[in-house]
């Protein structure tokens, strides 16, 4: 059994790319806890774990042409899915 840093992220996207974020963030095996209203813009709040995180900024640069931000921090560690046996 092995754990894995969970990094809580948040993700300030306009409206137009939300979904775009949203399905990139769901493809890293993240968890969306919240989405929220900032002026003009969504904030979206998740967990994902940190092997996943690699590449996030200029994946979120090419999806939003430049125009969403985001934040990082550790949150916790968990235990790693055991490996499929399927072959």
């Amino acid at each position: 059994m092995s754990v894995e840093p969970i990094m809580k992220i948040e993700v300030v996207t306009p409206d137009d790319c939300t979904g775009s974020v949203i399905g990139d963030l769901n493809s890293r095996h993240g968890r969306i806890r919240s989405q929220d209203k900032r002026g003009s813009a969504n904030v979206i709040t998740a967990m994902v774990p940190l092997a996943n995180m690699f590449g996030y900024a200029d994946s979120l640069r090419a999806m939003s042409g430049g125009r969403a931000t985001f934040t990082m921090g550790f949150d916790r560690y968990a235990v790693t899915p055991a490996p499929s046996n399927d072959a």
